[in-house]
């Protein structure tokens, strides 16, 4: 061992970096921070601590980039937990529909149904999804918000004492019913889903122009209307 030739002395200050030259060097585009979090999925230490979409969007990137199953599969797994999905779900299907996550943009597309499309605020999330993608969010909407207001029709049994028992009025519906069907198809034009108009405040505003025995036909018509609610919930409603 000691018979074997050794490097000059003048070489020996840059042993370290000849051993370095010989390791591959991999340019990446991703911060420091990006991936030292992303290697916490892979490595026995703990996961880092995500608590916005901005930072999984961050991180789904490279994820996917670098095919780290055991990363994106937890990332995804965030993307869809209930605390984005009922703040944020245009965010959520924004980003699941970036990266062509199609269960995840599913599941999202479902919990958008409680806000108006056209009147909601920009987010730089649906700047990086296809038409085709928004299209289908768009044609989920006009679909299931119009079907749900055809199945908005009054069964001849709905009466109410004053209103609709007597005479000619008895073709007709209770005023309440009215003012409850056109309330509630114009918000299920806009909103198409159930959250909203079965609650109590939305059905008592109906009987504010009905007849004074209009909220007693309301109440006889809570097995009518939860049957109606069923209905509606029943409808497809996610792309």
């Amino acid at each position: 061992m000691f018979s074997l030739p050794q490097p000059l002395d003048n070489d020996s200050s840059n042993s370290l970096s000849t051993c370095d030259s010989h390791v591959p060097r991999i340019p990446i585009s991703e911060t420091r921070e990006v991936f030292t979090n992303l290697l916490c999925y892979i490595y026995p230490i703990p996961r880092p601590e995500i608590n916005s979409l901005e930072e999984i969007r961050e991180l789904l990137a490279p994820a996917l980039k670098y095919d780290f199953v055991i990363a994106v599969n937890a990332l995804k797994e965030m993307l869809v937990s209930p605390k984005f999905l009922q703040e944020h779900p245009l965010r959520v299907y924004g980003i699941a529909s970036s990266f062509d996550l199609e269960e995840e943009a599913k599941i999202a597309s479902k919990y958008t149904l409680r806000f108006n499309l056209l009147d909601t605020p920009l987010c730089d999330e649906m700047k990086y999804i296809s038409a085709y993608s928004y299209q289908k969010l768009i044609n989920l909407h006009r679909s299931r918000g119009k079907a749900a207001s055809e199945l908005i029709k009054a069964p001849r049994s709905l009466k109410c004492p004053q209103c609709n028992s007597y005479g000619h009025s008895s073709y007709g519906n209770p005023k309440w019913w009215q003012e409850f069907a056109n309330k509630a198809k114009a918000e299920l034009l806009v909103k198409p889903t159930t959250e909203g108009i079965f609650d109590m405040d939305f059905l008592k505003s109906t009987c504010v122009n009905g007849c004074p025995k209009c909220p007693m036909s309301l109440l006889e018509a809570g097995p009518l209307l939860m049957e109606l609610k069923k209905q509606i919930d029943a409808l497809p409603a996610t792309i």
